[in-house]
């Protein structure tokens, strides 16, 4: 590693032997609240004020009226996820928090992807569309919508094959999970 001040580039080998680099497990957090305004805006702050990267956030509602499900996914490698979790358990509106195993979740994510597609092109897609198992849920002269739904690292690859032909504009809800199995929610 260099002398501080230096400019000399640090592999990524040395990066991670000096600890200035760590990969932490991937966190999937499933916060019930109850459904109240400024819930959202708390949790969300509390997250930043700790100096979290939220990667995906999705709210909705459960089969209580009274009670929303907050999915968050970060990565847990730059601080210690149980401060956060303890800091969440304070905020009068949190009623339950749970830190789902990403193995023992089923996790999906919602995209939609608007394609430039003319006549010749269209074919190509509508092959990719199938073997991702997606849906086209919209077709102009000029482009066509896909729906693919699945786990982030599909929804990833499908962009990867699609962005060639043309990637006019791309929306992705973030990821809802639920544990696997019968066990509490």
């Amino acid at each position: 590693m260099g002398d501080p001040g230096t400019k000399d580039r640090l592999t990524l080998e040395e990066l991670e032997a000096s600890g200035s680099i760590r990969t932490g497990r991937k966190h999937i957090l499933s916060i019930l609240v109850e459904n109240k305004p400024g819930v959202l805006t708390r949790v969300a702050g509390l997250f930043a004020r700790r100096g979290f990267n939220i990667d995906t956030l999705s709210v909705g509602p459960t089969d209580d009226d009274h009670v929303s499900r907050i999915t968050i996914t970060l990565d847990g490698a730059n601080h210690p996820i149980d401060q956060v979790t303890k800091q969440l358990h304070k905020l009068i509106n949190v009623l339950k928090i749970r830190d789902l195993e990403p193995s023992e979740t089923v996790a999906r994510e919602l995209a939609l992807f608007k394609i430039a597609a003319d006549g010749t092109q269209r074919a190509e897609i509508m092959q990719i569309c199938e073997i991702f198992r997606g849906k086209v849920v919209d077709v102009t002269k000029r482009s066509i919508i896909i729906e693919i739904t699945g786990t982030t690292e599909k929804v990833e690859a499908f962009e990867r094959m699609v962005r060639p032909f043309g990637l006019v504009e791309m929306m992705r809800t973030g990821e809802i999970a639920i544990a696997r199995g019968r066990g509490e929610t």
